[in-house]
């Protein structure tokens, strides 16, 4: 039996934006943040604690954490990449701090060496201080595991290799893990048995998927892994992102196709797709692209041609 409501994360405002050219003012990432608040997320990634220098898009993540809206029942997320990180981002005091913070290894020795300069094993080292004083101050730890379908440089990716860096995760503290498909390159069945490797050591309720739909799979494998029961995802509204390691890749699975799948199975997720609509349109505006979500783009020309129709 598929579950009966689906938490989603957008991380557009994060993971979604980091790797664009052009830059994104501070106050249209608020604006962003906002429209998707107001469209039923609860649940956002809002921007990432990382060196300016390695990503420029990010550099006004303490003045963007500091000018969102915090609603009651929302999550607000934030990457961070060493203990720096996280003390940056609680410079604002515990009124400002984050709800959450996300820690990333890769389950590729490979990815890891060439997106983070170590080896998994050293990067799981590096998190254990960031997840015990966030843990210890109250913040939710989510781990990421990337490149847990596939790897740019290795390949297929062994599920043994992705019940490593869980276990890893679990021992250091790491509350929620999610299974990643940095490239797109996951299956339904590849994915489910990525999925059951993390469910032997977290509950259903702290495992989720992030899927990429560089070889149109998005769909399916959330499906698969709605079949397993689990019922928490990360999704980029416009399918904004992508991943800068792999050629060819295209961005996070839109939620507005995903909201939409989940509409036709009966499943509440709480979100407003017109809504959600309007927040693509916002933010593809500013970077001057349609959305990348086909049901964006489909309910954007029946709009149209409904307007036309009123006005003929």
């Amino acid at each position: 039996m598929l579950p009966s409501r689906v938490s989603l994360v957008d991380v557009g405002p994060r993971d979604g934006l980091q790797n664009e050219s052009r830059l994104v003012a501070s106050a249209d990432k608020i604006g962003l943040v906002r429209r998707l608040q107001a469209a039923g997320l609860r649940e956002i990634e809002v921007t990432s604690f990382v060196s300016p220098r390695w990503v420029p898009q990010m550099a006004d993540h303490a003045e963007v954490l500091a000018g969102i809206d915090r609603p009651p029942g929302v999550r607000h997320s934030v990457l961070v990449p060493n203990l720096r990180g996280l003390e940056t981002a609680m410079a604002g005091g515990p009124g400002r701090w984050p709800d959450e913070i996300v820690v990333f290894g890769a389950a590729s020795e490979a990815f890891s060496r060439r997106n983070i300069n170590c080896s998994i094993a050293e990067s799981i080292e590096r998190f254990a201080p960031v997840a015990a004083a966030a843990v210890q101050a109250g913040i939710k730890v989510r781990g990421a595991i990337s490149c847990a379908l596939g790897c740019p440089y290795e390949g297929e990716i062994h599920p043994d290799a992705v019940e490593r860096v869980v276990r890893l995760m679990r021992e250091i503290g790491v509350q929620h893990v999610g299974v990643a498909d940095t490239i797109g390159t996951g299956t339904p069945r590849r994915v489910q048995a990525a999925l059951e490797r993390a469910l032997r050591h977290y509950p259903i309720e702290e495992v989720s998927g992030h899927f990429h739909d560089t070889y149109g799979q998005s769909l399916a494998n959330i499906y698969a892994s709605l079949e397993l029961g689990v019922s928490h995802f990360d999704t980029s509204v416009a399918g904004l992102g992508g991943c800068p390691y792999a050629r060819g890749a295209t961005g996070n699975v839109a939620t507005e196709d995903v909201v939409f799948m989940l509409q036709g199975l009966d499943i509440e997720t709480g979100i407003d797709l017109d809504a959600l609509v309007d927040a693509g349109v916002f933010i593809s505006d500013l970077l001057g692209r349609p959305p990348v979500s086909r049901v964006a783009r489909a309910l954007l020309a029946r709009r149209s041609a409904s307007a036309e129709g009123h006005t003929a």
